[in-house]
């Protein structure tokens, strides 16, 4: 277990929890150190519950984070990046699996396709792209899987607040807050994951 970090989150016997989970999270690491403690302590607990972790395939802020936690506790993640930052981002070297792909978009798809679930950790501009493209797919009726917003002192804020202004400014339903949570947290997000039913998938892990 990595120096520092709290016990692990033991699941009750018979919980179910997500096989697969996409987390989205800044390739830097923000200025509160709350932000590194809450991808590390997610990434652990996610390894202890046995859980596999698909994510941007970077080993710098706290993409880096979240992928040393897992693998130092012995889980599995794979990480899904573009060509075009393979070296800008400094692709992690140590992971379960790296898939490239020729853009943005095709990532966006494959950590889809991997992925049960949806956590947001702290980010910039490409975690709110991700995170919106999930929300907005599940809007579609795309698919109907978790998206969670992992709060850490008030970082999901201005994403609630954009939110609630397109819904009052008429140019959302109000449904839209059914589409997602807001937990404050890694322990509520992982308390979450054990209530959603595991969905079949031929794909899981198909590199």
């Amino acid at each position: 277990m990595p120096a520092g970090l709290p016990a692990p989150a033991r699941l009750p016997p018979g919980m179910a929890i997500a096989r697969t989970v996409a987390v989205f999270c800044g390739s830097r690491s923000g200025d509160n150190p709350a932000f590194r403690r809450a991808a590390a302590t997610l990434g652990q607990r996610l390894a202890e519950a046995g859980v596999g972790v698909v994510y941007g395939g970077g080993q710098i802020g706290l993409m880096g984070v979240l992928a040393n936690a897992v693998l130092g506790a012995g889980g599995r993640i794979v990480g899904v990046i573009p060509e075009i930052l393979v070296h800008p981002e400094i692709a992690h070297p140590a992971l379960s699996g790296l898939i490239v792909t020729r853009d943005m978009a095709a990532r966006k798809q494959r950590m889809f396709d991997l992925a049960d679930a949806f956590i947001a950790l702290p980010g910039g501009i490409g975690t709110l792209d991700e995170t919106i493209e999930m929300l907005t797919w599940r809007q579609l009726g795309v698919h109907a899987k978790p998206i969670l917003l992992c709060d850490i002192q008030g970082s999901a804020a201005p994403f609630s607040a954009f939110i609630e202004a397109a819904i009052t400014q008429g140019f959302a339903q109000p449904s839209v807050r059914d589409l997602f949570e807001v937990l404050p947290g890694v322990d509520a997000v992982l308390a979450k994951l054990q209530a959603f039913p595991v969905t079949k998938r031929s794909s899981q892990w198909t590199l």
